[in-house]
């Protein structure tokens, strides 16, 4: 909403459906005072439905964020698996935790592509939701002609980590903007080959880097050591450590990297976690964080606290814009491969830098991934597809082979990975129940 309210020569009608209808009005309100602000120069008529068809009536973009489920069954997803050993950083996207939220989220967006279908069929489709991939999948899979694409701000913080090797390296500090890097892989195991600044071949300078900064960790923002309070802040050592292994940057925060491989290497326990400098993000530690972005939310509905009408470091907007036909922009997002990853399955979503114009998106085609990473992404891409045909086709057991068959799943015996699934689909079956006979393949 700040965002759009800062871009030029926007208008429009901002349609606000959630099934807490509550937020909505909140929203609406805070939307008022935002077309009130003095640093708006777009300005949007806000208005709440009861209904998502209403919502989608006519619409030029449809933007989606939801969270499947609530605290309760994530706190299931994050924590239930630590009895066996494996602990999860986010637990959103790999690992048991991913695959349980996917069961949860698919459903709800097979309704999404359906209506989209039938109410909006020429309108762009902005996907936030994780986890992203299965998100993604299922809105094209429903939907063969939409276009969607998945946003996810991840590569933009390796952008910021190498603007800080060039500062500490080089003595220059160019904007993220201003360098070019060639990002391909799977959302949030995607992977930087090339990084340039100008002529300044950027991935050859971390070693350097490295030599100064590795074992203390380096955080991309200020203040440099946030990871030792913040549970979202990391030391980025582990991207460093997997530059050194694979010769290629593994471009998401340390907490989703460390999912997508053997649970033993960088979340084996809390003291390994320590060690690699970054944090187990709690359910406990979100939900005292939502309860306080309501109260925040509240405040500012009703006047007593003013929205900071400032840009975000999200690109959503300025892609919207180029759909329009204010120019063309180019930026990493989500969609099906057509040939952008020619080393990944066709069809699977992949995410790649693509070139967004007048009613447009093309993907630009990556440069190869080396070798041991291309096993690494295909594993992961190929589990993903399989994750999501079992869920699309309701069929348990293909959902427990993607299950047991996640990186930190790895240590489990058979009969461990079958426990922990079961214990994991009935801590959730509030959810699943309309959707899969649990006790018909359980019991």
């Amino acid at each position: 909403m700040s965002d759009l309210a800062l871009a030029e020569n926007l208008g429009g009608e901002i349609a606000l459906y959630d099934i807490d209808r509550v937020a909505a009005e909140r929203n609406k309100k805070i939307g008022g005072f935002i077309n009130k602000n003095p640093k708006t120069k777009s300005k949007f008529d806000y208005k709440v439905y009861d209904k998502l068809e209403a919502a989608l009536d006519g619409a030029t973009f449809v933007v989606i964020s939801i969270l499947p489920a609530t605290f309760k069954e994530m706190r299931s997803d994050v924590h239930a698996p630590e009895k066996y050993g494996i602990y999860q950083a986010v637990g959103d996207t790999a690992g048991p935790g991913g695959v349980l939220r996917a069961m949860r989220t698919v459903p709800v967006y097979e309704d999404f592509a359906r209506k989209i279908k039938d109410i909006c069929p020429t309108a762009w489709v902005i996907n936030f939701t994780n986890p992203m991939s299965i998100c993604t999948k299922v809105l094209y899979d429903v939907f063969p002609g939409i276009k969607a694409f998945g946003c996810c701000h991840e590569v933009f913080h390796a952008q910021e980590f190498l603007t800080c090797v060039l500062k500490e390296t080089r003595g220059i500090k160019p904007r993220r903007d201003e360098i070019y890097t060639d990002a391909c892989g799977v959302n949030h195991f995607t992977w930087i080959t090339e990084a340039k600044y100008g002529d300044t071949d950027i991935l050859s300078l971390i070693p350097e880097f490295e030599a100064k900064f590795f074992e203390e960790g380096y955080y991309e923002y200020e203040p440099r050591f946030a990871f030792k309070t913040d549970p979202f802040a990391y030391g980025n050592k582990v991207k460093m450590d997997l530059f050194n292994k694979y010769g290629a940057l593994a471009a998401a925060g340390d907490r989703h990297l460390a999912e997508f491989m053997p649970n033993t290497w960088y979340l084996k326990d809390e003291a390994t976690v320590e060690e690699w400098k970054f944090r187990l993000t709690t359910v406990d530690f979100r939900e005292k964080q939502q309860a306080e972005k309501i109260t925040e939310t509240i405040e500012m509905a009703e006047g007593r606290k003013q929205f900071p009408v400032v840009k975000s470091a999200e690109v959503a907007v300025e892609l919207m814009q180029a759909i329009l036909g204010f120019g063309s922009y180019v930026s990493n997002v989500n969609m099906p491969n057509v040939g952008q990853m020619p080393q990944m399955p066709l069809g699977s979503i992949v995410e790649t830098n693509c070139v967004f114009s007048h009613d447009s998106v093309k993907p630009i085609v990556a440069k190869p991934l080396p070798t041991a990473v291309k096993n690494l992404v295909y594993r992961a891409c190929v589990n993903i597809d399989t994750l999501y045909e079992g869920i699309k086709e309701r069929d348990l057991n293909k959902i427990y082979v993607a299950f047991a068959n996640q990186a930190l799943c790895g240590t489990l015996t058979m009969e461990q990975s079958k426990n922990l699934f079961k214990e994991m689909c009935y801590n959730t079956r509030e959810y699943l129940d309309e959707y899969f006979d649990l006790d018909g393949y359980f019991n």
